[in-house]
C-alpha cells in the first residue's frame, strides 16, 4: 500500500538510521536515493559512510537535483528511502532554481507514493535566527518545504537523540 513516512530532526539526531531500520522491515529491493553531493573530503567521507552502514543490499541513485525524475524510475511498490531534502534543497538554491515549483513538484510527487517511501530532512527551525540573508532564506525555505511534505505524508516522526516521536 502506498504509504509517505517523513522524518525530520536535527544534525546527528538518528534521522537516517531510523529510516534505514524502517524501511529494511520490508521486502527488498530498497532504493536509497541520494540527494549529497561531494564538495569536499569531508563530506566524501560522510556518504562513504552511509554507504558503509546500508551494505549491498541497497540499490543506490544519486540524485542531488532531479529527485522527481529519480522517484518516476523507482518500480511500482518499491520501498525508497530519500535523504534528504534539506540536501536536495541546498542543491536547488546553488542551482538558481525556482523554488516554488521545484517543492510544489516535489510534495505533488511525494503525495502520490507508489510504494513505501521515507524522506528525511533536517529540522532547522529550532535555533537561533542566522546572521546572514542566505541563511535566513535557506532556514525559511527549508520550514516551508518540510511543512508542505509533512501535509502530504501518511506519518510524520521527529528525532530526538535517535529516539522518535510520533507527531502525525
Amino acid at each position: 500500500m502506498p504509504h509517505l513516512t517523513f522524518i525530520l530532526g536535527g544534525a546527528r539526531s538518528g534521522k537516517s538510521a531510523h529510516a534505514e531500520k524502517l524501511i529494511e522491515q520490508l521486502s527488498g529491493p530498497w532504493f536509497y536515493i541520494a540527494t549529497a553531493q561531494a564538495f569536499d573530503d569531508e563530506m566524501r567521507q560522510r556518504i562513504h559512510l552511509h554507504r558503509e552502514r546500508r551494505g549491498s543490499p541497497w540499490q543506490t541513485i544519486e540524485a542531488p537535483l532531479d529527485l522527481c525524475a529519480a522517484l518516476d524510475a523507482i518500480p511500482d511498490g518499491a520501498p525508497v528511502l530519500v535523504d534528504c531534502l534539506t540536501l536536495w534543497l541546498s542543491n536547488q538554491m546553488l542551482a538558481d532554481a525556482d523554488l516554488e515549483s521545484q517543492c510544489a513538484a516535489l510534495a505533488e510527487k511525494l503525495a502520490h507514493s507508489r510504494g513505501p517511501w521515507f524522506v528525511v530532512s533536517n529540522e532547522v527551525g529550532l535555533g537561533i535566527v542566522p546572521d546572514n540573508a542566505l541563511a535566513r532564506r535557506f532556514r525559511d525555505e527549508a520550514g516551508r518545504l518540510n511543512q508542505s511534505i509533512a501535509a502530504v505524508a501518511n506519518r510524520v516522526l521527529f528525532m530526538v537523540a535517535g529516539l522518535h516521536i510520533q507527531v502525525k
